[in-house]
C-alpha cells in the first residue's frame, strides 16, 4: 500500500498498548489466523498514555515523547461542518469547551491517551469490522492485506478522530462505519492511485500531481470526505490541494449577464448548472496547480463567497485565498456535476425543456474539467430526491446554529433548479462512468439515505 511509513504518523492509542500482547516471531495473530506485523510498535512504544478527557483539556494531560511525536499540520480549507453531512459525528463526540480548546488539541505534539490498557480483543474486533466493510473488495484488498497494514489503518483512524473530535475508544457504530468503511478505504485507494500514477514516470522526472475527481450529488457528504482525505494526506506528509467546481463560478457581474441572456430560464437564474462557471479561469487554475512539482513553488487557490450579494455569491477576494506549496502529490477536485456528459437534445427536453441550453453549455466542460482528471470517485445515490432531505437538514442545522438559513419553501425552490440535471445525467454517469474516464480508475461508491456506503444492488 502506498503511503508514508508509520514512523511519520501520529500514533494510535490502539497501537500504544499492543506491545503488551503476546507475540510469536515478532508477529501478532488475530482471530482466524490473520497476522499483522507489530515490530515497529514494539520498538517505539514502551509506555502507556492517557486518553483526553471529553470534559476538559489542559497541559497536565499531555505527554510528550520525542521518539513518537508528530505535529499536526494546520489545514487551509474552506470546509464548514454546517451542511456537510456530519450528523454521524454527533453521538459520543468529544465536546471541547471552546475553539481555543480545539486549537490546543491540534497544536500539541501528542495528545494524552488512555489510562486503561486497550484490550487486544478490541483490536481484533476492529480488524474484523474493517474487513466487513462494503468497499474492501472494491478497492482490491484482502483480509491479509488489511492485517499486514493494520498499523496504518489504526493510525488513520486515530488521526480522523482527532480531526472530528471523537473519542477513539468509544466510537458508535455509525462513527466506526464512517471512518473504517468509508473515509479510510477511499484514502487507501487514493494512495494506490498515486503510486500507479507515479510509477509511469522515470526517476528524476518532474511528476505532476494526480488529479482525483469526486462526483457526487449535493449534500451527500463529498465535501466532508474530501476534507478528511486532505487531512490524512497532510498528516502523512503528502502535499495536497483541494478545489471545488464552486470555486469557478462566474463573478457576480458574470452571473447577472448570464441571467439577462437567459431570461425566463429558471435553471440559469442562479449559479449551479452548466453555463454558470468561468471555464477559462478553471483551466488556468488547474494547469497552474499541476505545475507545482518542486519545493518552494507556491500559488493561491481561488475560493468563492456564497454569502456575497445577499446569497447570490461572488468570487472571494484574492487576499483570502489559501496558498498551497509544491511539490503537490494530489489535487482533490469535487463537484456535483463533474463527469456529466451532454445528451441528445430530445433526451434532455423530455426531462425539462429549460435543460436544453444547459446541455449545450455542458459540451465545453470536458475540455475545462474532466480531461484533467486522472482517477475518479463517483458517489452514487438511488434517488435524487435524497438531495431535498439533505439540503433541508443542512439549513435546519444552520438555523439552529444561529446562522441564516433557507426556509423549507426556499429549499424546495433551490433544489428544483438542480433536479432536472440529476434526472438527465446521473443514469449515464452511473452506467458509463464520468466523461473520458478509464473504467479501471473509477471507484464507484453506492451510499444510502444516511450517506453510508452500501453494497451495490
Amino acid at each position: 500500500m502506498a503511503g508514508a511509513t508509520s514512523s511519520s504518523l501520529i500514533w494510535s492509542p490502539w497501537q500504544a498498548t499492543l506491545q503488551q500482547s503476546t507475540t510469536t516471531n515478532n508477529r501478532f495473530y488475530l482471530k482466524k489466523g490473520y497476522p499483522f506485523p507489530c515490530h515497529s510498535v514494539y520498538n517505539t512504544f514502551n509506555f502507556k498514555r492517557r486518553f483526553l478527557s471529553s470534559s476538559k483539556f489542559n497541559d497536565d494531560h499531555v505527554v510528550t515523547a520525542s521518539s513518537a511525536s508528530s505535529k499536526l499540520s494546520p489545514l487551509q480549507t474552506h470546509f464548514s461542518f454546517s451542511g456537510c453531512g456530519c450528523s454521524w459525528i454527533q453521538d459520543n463526540s468529544m465536546v471541547l469547551d471552546s475553539p481555543t480548546s480545539y486549537a490546543l488539541l491540534t497544536s500539541k505534539k501528542c495528545s494524552a491517551l488512555p489510562s486503561k490498557t486497550v484490550d487486544v480483543s478490541s483490536v481484533s474486533d476492529l480488524f474484523e469490522f474493517i474487513c466487513s466493510g462494503p468497499l474492501v473488495d472494491k478497492i482490491g484488498i484482502t483480509p491479509d492485506n488489511v492485517g499486514q497494514s493494520i498499523d496504518k489503518w489504526l493510525l488513520y483512524g486515530s488521526q480522523l478522530c482527532r480531526l472530528f473530535q471523537l473519542n477513539e475508544l468509544m466510537l458508535t457504530i455509525p462513527q466506526k462505519a464512517r471512518l473504517y468503511h468509508y473515509y479510510i478505504p477511499v484514502f487507501v485507494w487514493c494512495q494506490d492511485q498515486i503510486a500507479l500514477h507515479t510509477s509511469k514516470f522515470k526517476d528524476g522526472d518532474d511528476v505532476p500531481p494526480l488529479v482525483i475527481g469526486f462526483s457526487a450529488p449535493q449534500g451527500c457528504g463529498k465535501t466532508t470526505l474530501v476534507f478528511a482525505l486532505d487531512y490524512l494526506f497532510k498528516t502523512t506528509k503528502m502535499k495536497s490541494a483541494t478545489i471545488s467546481i464552486d470555486d469557478f463560478y462566474l463573478t457576480a457581474q458574470g452571473q447577472a449577464k448570464l441571467r439577462e441572456e437567459n431570461s425566463g430560464n429558471a435553471l440559469l437564474e442562479y449559479r449551479g448548472n452548466a453555463g454558470s462557471h468561468d471555464l477559462p479561469f478553471s483551466v488556468e487554475t488547474i494547469e497552474a496547480l499541476t505545475q507545482l512539482t518542486k519545493d518552494g513553488m507556491k500559488m493561491k487557490v481561488p475560493r468563492y463567497d456564497k454569502s456575497a450579494y445577499s446569497g447570490r455569491g461572488d468570487r472571494a477576494d484574492a487576499t483570502t485565498w489559501p496558498e498551497v506549496e509544491g511539490p503537490l502529490k494530489v489535487i482533490l477536485f469535487e463537484g456535483w456535476m463533474l463527469g456529466f456528459k451532454p445528451l441528445p437534445a430530445e433526451a434532455v427536453k423530455a426531462v425539462d425543456p429549460q435543460l436544453e441550453t444547459v446541455n449545450k453549455n455542458l459540451e465545453a466542460y470536458y475540455e475545462a474539467w474532466d480531461k484533467y482528471i486522472n482517477a475518479w470517485v463517483v458517489i452514487k445515490i438511488k434517488d435524487p430526491s435524497y438531495v431535498y432531505r439533505w439540503r433541508l437538514q443542512a439549513e435546519i442545522a444552520m438555523r439552529q446554529a444561529g446562522k441564516p438559513g433557507m426556509s423549507d419553501d426556499e429549499v424546495n425552490d433551490f433544489v428544483s433548479r438542480y433536479l432536472p440535471a440529476y434526472k438527465a445525467y446521473l443514469p449515464t454517469l452511473y452506467a458509463e462512468g464520468p466523461s473520458g474516464s478509464d473504467f479501471e480508475r473509477v471507484l464507484a461508491i453506492d451510499i444510502d439515505e444516511e450517506r453510508n456506503p452500501i453494497l451495490a444492488t
